[in-house]
């Protein structure tokens, strides 16, 4: 997924009222860039850290600049949630995620479930359908271990038992984790910040959801979906 202009370094004053990002550019300039992610950001919003924004030209947009990567732990990491999906998208129909190729259609935001959207419905004749809802993940807690959540997700949840429902009416169901930075080998719930996400995990993995995790590599030029990961239940 390569970024259509080229970002603008800078780095990170404040993140607040989960939308904004004050952010000092290398001219010692402050914009304020709308902050995508409106989860807990554990990690990726410490003040001083060096991240890359985009810019919009589009007149009817408030803020001109988006936060796009961070820098953390010595990698670069991408910051905006929204794009696991497109990277899924991106991946599934290259052929990378062995797990999930030779599908013969691709469908986004199909409706199943209770009041759920699935992230991506892969198809094809003769086959059951297969089921995949993408979560993006950039929390490192521990050298080489990616951890999710990194804050209470009851909707994640739901998600889980929905997609069990899936296998039980004999159709296929993944639950595949987007990890968009390139130094983590393992990817582990994290208990302790939602025991109840963890247990559903592994309830939904017994019930017959796949679970899945890829790491990706993370440019100032491109994020792209490169290699599958361990995960440890």
């Amino acid at each position: 997924m390569q970024f259509p202009t080229e970002l603008i370094p800078g780095r990170l004053v404040k993140r607040y009222k989960r939308f904004f990002a004050d952010v000092e550019l290398a001219d010692g300039a402050l914009v304020t860039a709308h902050c995508a992610n409106t989860g807990a950001m554990t990690g990726i919003k410490d003040p001083g850290l060096p991240v890359w924004l985009s810019r919009s030209d589009n007149p009817k947009r408030k803020l001109k600049f988006t936060w796009e990567l961070v820098e953390a732990e010595g990698t670069l990491i991408g910051a905006l949630p929204n794009l696991a999906n497109a990277l899924a998208e991106e991946a599934v129909r290259a052929g990378v995620i062995a797990e999930l190729a030779g599908y013969d259609s691709l469908r986004r935001e199909v409706k199943y479930g209770e009041n759920s959207r699935i992230d991506l419905l892969l198809e094809s004749e003769g086959r059951p359908p297969c089921w995949v809802e993408v979560k993006n993940v950039h929390w490192q807690r521990g050298p080489g271990i990616a951890e999710f959540p990194d804050g209470v997700t009851a909707r994640g949840a739901k998600h889980l038992v929905e997609l069990a429902g899936q296998v039980a009416s004999g159709e296929r169901a993944v639950q595949l984790f987007i990890v968009q930075r390139s130094d983590c080998e393992i990817l582990r719930p994290a208990e302790d910040i939602d025991p109840v996400y963890a247990r559903t995990l592994r309830e939904s993995a017994a019930a017959g959801v796949e679970v899945l995790a890829y790491a990706c590599e993370v440019t100032a030029k491109s994020v792209t979906i490169t290699r599958p990961m361990r995960v440890e239940l």
